[in-house]
């Protein structure tokens, strides 16, 4: 058989597959935290001094909020530990990978929005029309400088969803985009309760039922199988740090 003579040509990537591969994303990942950072810091920077004060007497002499402090960082510390990611496989499948009829997955998926950003600022929206005006931008700003902590922490912690590492993973909804840990509707629906809870001090019962629910809200994360159980766990401690701060910060 005669071979050609011709070269065969050789096919480059076009312009925009180059910036593609050169924008990868490990290249990403530390420009998107560089951003969050820089964003972070200037929405910290924006708070009046006599905020940024209360905050830091806040970590000095409250011992309940160190200790939250403290258990956050050892659940973020525990994401390296083999031991500890094989009973959160465990625990989420328990809760995940079973049979449930349609009607209850619709309930827990509509369940779980209460821990989305828009749930918070119909809640603000409600307590300014109630006349609480600085409550209402309180949990506004406080939502969204909590988000810009929690995509921060994801993308330090760079932990993969369940349905992308677990086979067999029952996925309620979307895929939610972004990494697992620690759940932004776990940390949002915590840090509102919490924050509720001090300013109107309701009573034992009621601040129970808030409890349950803001819990309830974090197991549904583990059915819709968007998180596994220790993101649960760190957004409901980030939350309830979150919550007690914005609390401290508020004039008397």
């Amino acid at each position: 058989m005669q071979q050609s003579d011709t070269p065969e040509e050789t096919t480059l990537p076009s312009p925009v597959a180059r910036r593609k591969i050169l924008w990868s994303a490990h290249r990403r990942r530390p420009a998107f935290l560089l951003l969050l950072l820089v964003g972070l810091a200037a929405a910290l920077a924006w708070f009046p001094g006599e905020a940024r004060a209360s905050l830091w007497r806040a970590f000095s002499a409250q011992r309940e909020l160190a200790a939250l402090v403290f258990l956050f960082a050892l659940l973020t510390l525990s994401l390296i530990w083999s031991a500890g990611e094989r009973w959160d496989s465990r625990i989420f499948r328990l809760f995940n990978q079973r049979s449930y009829p349609k009607w209850l997955d619709n309930y827990m998926w509509l369940f779980t929005q209460l821990g989305n950003m828009l749930a918070a600022f119909i809640v603000a929206f409600v307590f300014f029309l109630l006349g609480y005006r600085y409550l209402a931008v309180e949990i506004i700003l406080a939502t969204l400088i909590l988000w810009l902590l929690v995509e921060t922490v994801k993308a330090l912690a760079v932990r993969d969803r369940p349905f992308l590492t677990l086979e067999d993973t029952r996925v309620i909804g979307w895929r939610e985009k972004g990494d697992s840990f620690p759940s932004g509707h776990t940390t949002q629906i915590f840090f509102l309760v919490t924050l509720l809870t001090l300013r109107f001090i309701p009573g034992l019962g009621i601040s129970l039922a808030l409890y349950t629910v803001a819990a309830f809200v974090g197991f549904t994360r583990i059915y819709v199988g968007a998180h596994y159980p220790r993101d649960v766990l760190g957004g409901a401690v980030l939350g309830s740090i979150w919550g007690i701060l914005a609390m401290l910060v508020s004039p008397a």
